[in-house]
C-alpha cells in the first residue's frame, strides 16, 4: 500500500478513536456504559428500533445488547417499583396496619371459598 494513503487511513482511524472517546468520556461523566449509551444513541435516532436494529448500528454483539436492554429495564422497574412502594406505605399510613391485616385475613378467607367452590364444580 501507498505510504501516503496508509497515513491517511491512520489518521482516519485516530479520527474515529478520538471521536469515539468523547463519547466515552460523556458516558463515563454521565454514569452510563458506553455500550448503553449506544443503545439510547440508537434509540434516539430511530425513536422505537428492535434489538437487531441497535446491534446493526454499532456492531454490537446481540449478547452485549441483550445485557444493556436488561440493565435498563431492570433499572427502569426499580425506579417504578420504589414508586409503588412509596404509594403504598402512604396508603397503610392512613388505614393502619390492623385494618390491613384485617383486609389481608378477609381476602385470604375469600380466596379459600373460592377455591373450595372451584372444587366443587369438578
Amino acid at each position: 500500500m501507498d505510504h501516503e494513503i496508509q497515513k491517511l487511513h491512520d489518521q482516519v482511524n485516530q479520527a474515529i478513536i478520538r471521536c469515539r472517546r468523547v463519547y466515552s468520556v460523556w458516558a463515563k461523566k454521565n454514569k452510563v456504559s458506553y455500550n448503553r449509551m449506544l443503545v439510547l444513541y440508537t434509540i434516539r435516532e430511530y425513536g422505537s428500533c428492535t434489538q437487531k436494529q441497535v446491534c446493526d448500528s454499532y456492531m454490537l454483539p446481540r449478547q452485549t445488547v441483550n445485557h444493556v436492554i436488561t440493565e435498563m429495564r431492570k433499572e427502569y422497574s426499580e425506579r417504578l417499583l420504589h414508586s409503588l412502594s412509596l404509594m403504598e406505605e402512604r396508603a397503610a399510613a392512613q388505614l393502619g396496619a390492623e385494618r390491613i391485616r384485617m383486609m389481608t385475613e378477609l381476602f385470604m378467607e375469600y380466596d379459600r371459598v373460592l377455591e373450595d367452590a372451584l372444587e366443587e364444580e369438578e
